[in-house]
């Protein structure tokens, strides 16, 4: 008996790493000190910039979406996705990405397969100019299947104490600015899966591709559209919408005696959340409670300040709309 026999293969492990290590270096900025494969990844920040820096840091996985990747033997997306979800997660704090760590385990690791989704987070740590400093890749047969796996990763990012968005300055009369997704994002798959099932190699009116492949669209970042906003004194608060959809992660941060009233018609709804709700007819408060529909991220904003960070937005080529406003509750 060997620990090959037992399913751990240390070649492949050795492999993985060979495959990767020219790409997670082309997501190296100025701060990071260590290459894979070292014990602890070092990066040396400058804070030059800032009076007050504060770390901001957030932890995610990928959920189910994961099941979806498999059946359609296409893994370039949810790489990512992981990067984007932890990336907008501190965004909506006013922060901005440093680094990023992945955890990577499965039941017998093929290293090409795992290297296609590596290739999907290097795609996203380049575009948020984040360095992919590390990770664990964990080989655990008896704990997963031989096909199955898992992803989850962490991000740390940093703001300056006074430019924190905390949501504290949010006031009645404030408006709600919703900035439209590029579908289910992270959130909702097992209900979705659920619905769809048999159904993900269909194509159907309105998309481009499979339901499969729409359901593979990668979480997007907001990072590049927001972060010349950030320290507008008009940006009370932000809300990245994901697990709970649009009311509950908006009220988190949405101070007591306030509330949302949310115009839910005013944003065109992508098509694959109808296929959703008429297949599996879902309730409506479910499909709400559940899915984005179509916004990814909420910016509440001053009402005086709402005609000038729509024009900016609109600059930049973002179809944004206004979805509502901050009431008393």
């Amino acid at each position: 008996m060997d620990y090959k026999t037992a399913g751990v293969d240390i070649s492949a492990g050795e492999e993985f790493v060979r495959l990767i290590k020219p790409q997670v270096r082309r997501t190296f900025t100025g701060g990071v000190m260590t290459d894979i494969g070292a014990f602890g990844g070092f990066f040396q920040p400058d804070f030059s910039a800032y009076s007050k820096p504060v770390l901001v840091s957030s932890i995610d996985g990928v959920g189910t979406k994961l099941k979806v990747a498999a059946e359609m033997g296409r893994y370039d997306t949810i790489g990512a996705c992981l990067v984007n979800h932890c990336v907008n997660d501190i965004l909506v704090c006013g922060a901005e990405p440093l680094f990023f760590l992945d955890y990577y385990a499965c039941g017998k690791l093929m290293p090409a397969m795992a290297a296609d989704i590596v290739k999907g987070m290097v795609a996203a740590c380049r575009e948020n100019s984040c360095a992919l400093i590390g990770g664990e890749t964990a080989e655990m047969p008896g704990v997963y299947a031989a096909d199955d796996f898992d992803l989850a990763g962490t991000i740390v990012g940093v703001v300056d104490r006074e430019r924190v968005v905390n949501g504290a300055a949010i006031s009645a009369g404030d408006v709600m600015i919703g900035l439209p997704s590029t579908g289910l994002h992270t959130n909702g798959y097992s209900l979705a899966r659920k619905v769809l099932e048999g159904k993900l190699r269909n194509t159907c009116g309105g998309l481009s591709g499979t339901i499969g492949d729409e359901l593979l669209n990668v979480h997007r970042s907001y990072l590049s559209v927001i972060e010349p906003l950030l320290g507008s004194e008009d940006l009370h608060g932000m809300s990245h919408i994901t697990g709970g959809g649009l009311m509950g992660n908006t009220m988190r941060i949405v101070p007591e005696g306030l509330t949302l009233d949310v115009e839910w018609k005013s944003w065109p709804e992508p098509v694959i959340f109808d296929i959703i709700r008429k297949e599996g007819k879902v309730p409506e408060e479910d499909m709400r409670r559940t899915f984005n529909l179509g916004v990814g991220l909420v910016m509440i904003v001053s009402k005086a300040g709402t005609g000038r960070i729509m024009e900016d937005l609109k600059s930049k080529g973002e179809n944004a709309y206004i979805i509502g406003q901050v009431v008393a509750s």
